[in-house]
């Protein structure tokens, strides 16, 4: 087993472990999808067409919920000394444990959003291209929130700062993925643009994401 496997398998037990991971972020999902036909109403037509704009930023929301304890824990233990100072490129620890996380959080997201698409009277077939968006754009959440979780892990109160620096940067995918969801579900625009550049924003955070953190762990704890 590699040292990248180790710490990717070692980082979704432990997320697992401490509830922090699956449940949690799929229990807040579910209470956003809740209230959101509280507080439009009973108006099935208004629900159905805004449904994917309600995942989606219920997807966001539970997303940044467990990014500050992404670097935190391992700053508390001691962990994240050893892994700066191993063999392992930083960036490649780096993302392991984005991975993780959205393993752990990211996908759970997108396997219960047609069920509480449901809830939003959106198409069963429309939830196939809404899950689709979901899949394609989670992961650029994760790789965004890892530069902002680790820009905050050498600050005190580091944790209250995250959402701040993370939100604006997101804004881009949460735009592409309605768009996409919203033109395969009523149109007239065409699904593959949007969908396309979403793609674009999850790989490109892919690439820059664990670059940016690890130069932002090396300048904030060394």
């Amino acid at each position: 087993m590699t040292a990248f496997t180790a710490l990717l398998l070692r980082d979704i037990r432990l997320s697992l472990r401490i509830g922090g991971g699956a449940l949690m972020g799929a229990l807040f999902f579910l209470i956003v999808v809740t209230l959101m036909p509280f507080a439009i109403g009973p108006d099935l037509n208004l629900l159905a067409r805004i449904g994917p704009a309600i995942l989606w930023l219920g997807a966001l929301l539970a997303s940044l919920l467990a990014l500050d304890r992404l670097f935190a824990m391992d700053q508390d233990d001691g962990s994240l000394d050893l892994l700066m100072m191993g063999r392992m490129p930083l960036e490649l620890a780096v993302l392991a444990k984005a991975l993780a996380h959205w393993i752990t959080t990211g996908l759970p997201l997108v396997i219960v959003a047609p069920v509480l698409g449901l809830m939003l009277n959106v198409e069963l077939r429309a939830m196939g291209w809404v899950t689709l968006t979901l899949l394609a754009g989670t992961p650029a959440l994760t790789f965004i929130g890892l530069v902002g979780a680790a820009l905050s892990v050498a600050l005190r109160r580091g944790g209250l700062l995250l959402p701040v620096l993370i939100l604006p940067l997101t804004v881009p995918v949460l735009i592409f993925g309605v768009a996409a969801a919203n033109a395969a579900i009523v149109g007239p625009a065409p699904f593959g643009p949007p969908f396309t550049i979403l793609c674009a924003l999850s790989l490109a955070s892919l690439v820059l994401g664990p670059i940016a953190a690890a130069a932002a762990l090396r300048h904030g704890l060394e």
